[in-house]
């Protein structure tokens, strides 16, 4: 019945409700994690982990760039993302397929839009169809069950990350945006080319022009990587996670999140093996938020021999 409809929730949309094109946080959200999860009540058990420990990344849906200030007014640059039903479909081993991962799956699909493989890919796994499937490479003692929600308590506010996005696509551009170019004279000696790229190569020797040659062309649209960004805080009834820094990407775009890989020694001291696992007897918060520093920004950055406004008052 309607009725009924406008009760259920799924998660971030409602079944009666068409996504916005824009994917905005939904008011009217419920989160399937435990609920999901509960069947694999001792089937995933952490551990310590080590140096050679790999464990899995999750894919988000980047919802828009906010800001917040921490205790000494300094002002930090977010982006939020939210992870919506990221699932584990199945699993890579080195017996079958010659290398260990799994892929995971994010989001909802209407299952008009599906093939009949990937029908029997989801029926095969118990999940429901998602929007984008990935894969994360890791070592066989982190796999988790096929059909396990990862949550975004696999990540501790503080820790470092890499997000791989596919950039925002810009159409066919010149070289002056494209490049950076300062292009031709803008008055006297040129006719209709002033943003032009100008000559692009030599003489009849070598009487060619050189592979990757900076020209006009397609912008955009390519995968690129963000590197050691730090997540900043966590909303686990909201599934959402806020990095501090940018992400490429536009609004509603799908990215992957994984441990930093430079700043693995840093990440130790946070890392959850194989993922965030709820102990019983124990209340865990909504909401964590990485710690301010215990000094003030401002005077980390004070040299010794800098004269400062108390020593020019009295001077």
């Amino acid at each position: 019945s309607l009725q009924a409809k406008q009760i259920i929730t799924v998660n971030t949309v409602r079944l009666n409700e068409r996504p916005s094109i824009r994917n905005k946080v939904k008011k009217r959200f419920y989160n399937t994690e435990l609920e999901v999860n509960r069947k694999f009540e001792g089937l995933v058990q952490s551990h310590a982990g080590g140096w050679e420990s790999k464990r899995t990344g999750i894919l988000a849906i980047k919802m828009g760039m906010s800001f917040t200030f921490d205790r000494w007014g300094k002002r930090h640059p977010l982006t939020v993302l939210q992870v919506d039903r990221c699932q584990v479909v199945c699993h890579k081993t080195v017996e079958k397929d010659g290398y260990n991962a799994m892929q995971l799956g994010v989001g909802s699909k209407s299952i008009k839009s599906l093939k009949k493989p990937e029908i029997g890919h989801y029926l095969k796994a118990n999940v429901p169809p998602k929007r984008k499937l990935w894969e994360f490479p890791v070592t066989p003692e982190n796999f988790l069950p096929v059909g396990y929600q990862v949550s975004v308590r696999h990540f501790t506010p503080g820790q470092y990350v890499d997000i791989k996005a596919v950039t925002k696509g810009k159409g066919f551009q010149g070289p002056m945006k494209r490049w950076g170019f300062g292009g031709q004279p803008a008055s006297h000696g040129v006719s209709i080319s002033h943003r032009s790229h100008g000559s692009t190569g030599q003489r009849q020797d070598p009487g060619k022009v050189f592979k990757n040659k900076k020209m006009a062309g397609h912008m955009g649209a390519k995968q690129r990587t963000a590197e050691n960004l730090r997540v900043y805080k966590i909303d686990v009834p909201r599934s959402l996670i806020f990095l501090r820094g940018s992400v490429h990407g536009p609004i509603s775009g799908i990215v992957y999140v994984r441990d930093s890989l430079k700043k693995y020694l840093e990440n130790m001291e946070y890392l959850n093996f194989p993922t965030f696992v709820y102990q019983d007897g124990i209340e865990y918060a909504r909401e964590i938020i990485m710690e301010a520093s215990d000094q003030d920004p401002a005077e980390v950055y004070k040299h010794e021999n800098d004269v400062l406004k108390d020593q020019k008052e009295e001077a």
